[in-house]
């Protein structure tokens, strides 16, 4: 059989790998004897005091390189496939998929439905289990891989199976009792659908998962994003503010339940849920440590403490500075541009900015998703064609500063494929990318 072959991508500099001369472009054939299948191999195989790493050159020449380390310390190399393998596709037709409401014509990447348990240790992404082999299970277990994050959408397994469209989906729950009885740390899912899985069945779910106590850590309770390209698609409805009052009602009764035994509030509602029922947002304390910022669960919480924060940090160094009312050097207008669900904080934030810096005037402009329709108010599915069309004639000042989320990773790259550059010539303003942070927010309109 033909060996395996990684290609490495890049070696970091002042690690093991560049020390024992690996180079970008060798391949990675083996470890301690043993070949690697994919990423899980190779971040078991690595953990050793002393390995032996055969390594076939970009000349064709084989090295073998006998390396003494810290435990658990890493080669410091990049592979230019992640995984190590072929990326797995979801098996499932579920009825709330977001890609399956996804217009025609976009980049292929974007119809890609991965159900891949390794990208939930790599990426945090959430997995249903039905994708999940005998093999995967197995190496979980026997290399301790955690924490892994779940999809459970319900614990009723005739209801799942018709959730996910999968006959297979409601036994896939066994697995989850499998890696409670491991230790395998887990996070859980819930993407709530009105009049399917919410109120007595939403009560059975949470219930059920509260056995998985303590090593499933935390359940999130998201509402299912509905885009305007449903055609044909299971008919879901939207959640009104009475809905969402009632699911805050739930998710409170169950952590004022769970908290004094686990110490852990556990179930938690993402933020939507409280612009929708018109409810204040919980304290940082209840979100215990931010488990589930991914999902929308205390974002714009930790959003606000961290502008105060820095705020505050700006406002005391201005005052040692003496430097009277407003910023140090010239006034300025910036503008800022973000979704319906985050404008009325951001505007927040910004109103306060005005008033401690008089210097300082900043336009917030919410960004209505024409693109998916007006129900998708996060900023991350603005597009580029959105902005460009809203935010022409407006005042932008010399600046525009736009959340680092409406980019693709690592790119400057809109949804519709728009460039950051394309949206600058458009609106003939400088566009700034700003980190999703409260202390990037000050630091970014402060320059």
């Amino acid at each position: 059989m033909k060996s395996k072959e990684h290609i490495i991508k890049k070696v970091e500099t002042g690690s093991i790998a560049q020390e024992m001369e690996i180079e970008a472009g060798d391949r990675l054939l083996k470890i301690n004897g043993e070949e690697i299948g994919d990423i899980f191999d190779y971040q078991y195989l690595v953990q050793d005091e002393y390995i032996e790493v055969l390594v076939k050159k970009s000349g064709g020449e084989e090295w073998l390189l006998e390396i003494d380390k810290e435990f658990g310390e890493d080669l410091g190399v990049e592979f230019e496939n992640g995984l190590m393998d072929e990326y797995r596709s979801c098996c499932n037709k579920c009825i709330f998929c977001f890609i399956d409401q996804m217009p025609k014509g976009m980049r292929d990447t974007l119809y890609f439905k991965d159900d891949d348990s390794r990208l939930s240790f790599l990426q945090g992404n959430y997995v249903t289990l039905t994708n999940m082999s005998e093999h995967d299970m197995e190496r979980i277990i026997k290399y301790h891989l955690s924490p892994i994050n779940i999809s459970f959408q319900t614990t009723n397994p005739k209801l799942r199976c018709k959730m996910l469209n999968n006959r297979f989906a409601g036994e896939a729950l066994k697995k989850a009792d499998r890696l409670f009885e491991a230790g395998i740390a887990m996070n859980g899912q819930i993407v709530l659908c009105k009049g399917v899985n919410d109120g007595d069945e939403l009560e059975r779910t949470i219930g059920d998962l509260t056995k998985y106590l303590p090593i499933l850590e935390s359940v999130s309770v998201v509402p299912v994003g509905l885009s305007k390209y449903r055609e044909g698609l299971y008919p879901l409805e939207p959640f009104t503010k009475e809905d969402g009052i009632k699911v805050l009602e739930t998710v409170h009764r169950w952590q004022e339940r769970l908290y004094p035994s686990y110490g852990l509030h556990f179930i938690h509602a993402s933020d939507e849920w409280y612009i929708l029922a018109g409810e204040e947002l919980p304290e940082k304390e209840r979100y215990d440590g931010y488990l589930q910022l991914e999902n929308g669960v205390g974002m714009l919480r930790l959003l606000l403490d961290e502008f105060e924060e820095a705020l505050a940090e700006e406002k005391a160094k201005m005052q040692r500075n003496r430097k009277g009312d407003g910023i140090p050097g010239r006034e300025r207008v910036v503008s800022l541009a973000t979704g319906l669900l985050a404008y009325p904080y951001i505007l927040g934030m910004a109103k306060e900015m005005e008033e401690a810096f008089p210097g300082i005037k900043i336009n917030v402009y919410g960004i209505v998703n024409e693109f998916f329709g007006e129900q998708i108010t996060v900023s991350g599915l603005l597009t580029g064609q959105d902005m460009k069309k809203q935010l022409k004639g407006k005042e932008l000042g010399e600046r525009m500063l736009l959340p680092e989320n409406v980019l693709r990773s690592g790119e400057r790259v809109f949804l519709d494929d728009i460039t950051v550059e394309e949206l600058e010539k458009a609106l003939q303003v400088k566009v700034d990318i700003v980190k999703s942070s409260g202390r990037d927010f000050v630091h970014a309109i402060l320059a």
